[in-house]
């Protein structure tokens, strides 16, 4: 497919330049990319990337996650909440032929983000053998971490607290690929849903061993934290704040990527600071790919930034994305009711080598 070129000087002198460009201005939602900088084409797309829609159903089966399980070469997503007398589903999308199915796992009630996962001991130089969720829980249920061995359908909650206190309800979950810890976020957005009580912590990020139960908080002052990656080289962590998004929506609330600096101990952050501003919604899942790009679902697509933070394109779909996943030569964007899939692209995906054992450039560090 073409790459629709965007003018930044004549952007940056009108406010309306959108309105005459034909990519943005679809009255159903439709697939294009945008280039706001030559390096898109260049380094990240590439010359023969092609977009489609490959599912549009009635109901919201793409919401977060996107968790590669290579045994059934499948990717598990977590569908929207709907009510709280129907737990979220687990949207299985095989990656054979793109045929849809779901499941839920035992234990998982309110599932949203979600990483691949090794558990203590386990061998990290081959694929990781289970995935674990972030539960928001409910008014019934903790808010928890559940680590899922798919193939065996067995699950075990490995954490519900911070020495006591109940999380509000987690959203998004990393693990740090040579120490095991897992970097996890909590905004209260099971309360905002009515799926939760009233919060008892702020809205902060976790470290938590699970070889060893130390938790740690190691990020405060969000409004509402959101998506969490590693840079490929593991000395940046990005944290998103879509505090914009509350109870309706406040364009003047933060919409925002942060960054921080991991301390030479693996342990904690240092040196807070904007990477990047998100200009349609809010940034909710981030990931990065092997250059340093950061890439972020928001209010129209999914947006990347070179390491510095300047804007280099869009996967436009002229709605929201909440998440989305990256597999060997392409990416699968999620937008709640359907789901879209470039291929061909250039950019490799930061965990695609642990995930898939594909495009590893160097050995894996265990």
């Amino acid at each position: 497919m073409s790459i629709v070129q965007i003018d930044m000087l004549a952007l940056a002198g009108n406010p309306n330049y959108f309105s005459t460009l034909t990519a943005t201005n679809i009255t159903q939602p439709a697939i294009s990319l945008l280039s706001y900088n030559s390096a898109f084409e260049a380094q990240v797309i590439g010359q023969n990337a092609t977009a489609r829609n490959i599912a549009d159903l009635p109901w919201q089966a793409f919401h977060e996650a996107g968790i590669y399980h290579k045994a059934s070469n499948s990717l598990y997503v977590t569908s929207n909440f709907e009510s709280i007398e129907d737990n979220i589903n687990i949207t299985v999308v095989s990656l054979e032929d793109y045929s849809i199915t779901s499941t839920q796992f035992p234990d998982l009630w309110e599932a949203n983000g979600g990483t691949s996962y090794y558990p203590p001991g386990s061998d990290m130089s081959q694929t990781p053998p289970q995935q674990i969720y972030c539960d928001q829980g409910d008014l019934n249920h903790y808010s928890s971490l559940v680590a899922v061995d798919p193939s065996t359908n067995i699950s075990k909650v490995i954490l519900t607290n911070f020495l006591g206190r109940n999380f509000s309800s987690l959203n998004d979950v990393r693990q740090h690929p040579y120490t095991g810890d897992l970097w996890i976020t909590d905004p209260d957005y099971g309360h905002v849903q009515g799926l939760r009580p009233l919060p008892v912590l702020p809205g902060q990020v976790y470290r938590f061993e699970p070889g060893t139960g130390v938790i740690q908080v190691v990020a405060d002052g969000f409004v509402k934290p959101n998506g969490l990656e590693f840079s490929p080289d593991y000395k940046t962590v990005y944290i998103t704040d879509t505090g914009a998004v509350q109870y309706n929506l406040n364009l003047t609330g933060p919409s925002t990527i942060y960054a921080f600096d991991v301390t030479p101990d693996e342990k904690r952050l240092v040196n807070r600071r904007v990477f990047a501003f998100v200009d349609s919604g809010i940034p909710d899942g981030i990931h990065t790919d092997t250059d340093g790009n950061v890439w972020a679902s928001c209010g129209d697509g999914v947006h990347i930034w070179n390491p510095e933070g300047i804007l280099l394109g869009k996967i436009f779909v002229g709605e929201t994305s909440n998440n989305f996943a990256f597999a060997p030569g392409k990416v699968f964007v999620f937008s709640n009711k359907r789901l879209w899939v470039v291929e061909n692209i250039k950019a490799q995906g930061r965990e695609v080598c642990k995930d898939f054992g594909v495009g590893c450039s160097s050995p894996r560090r265990h």
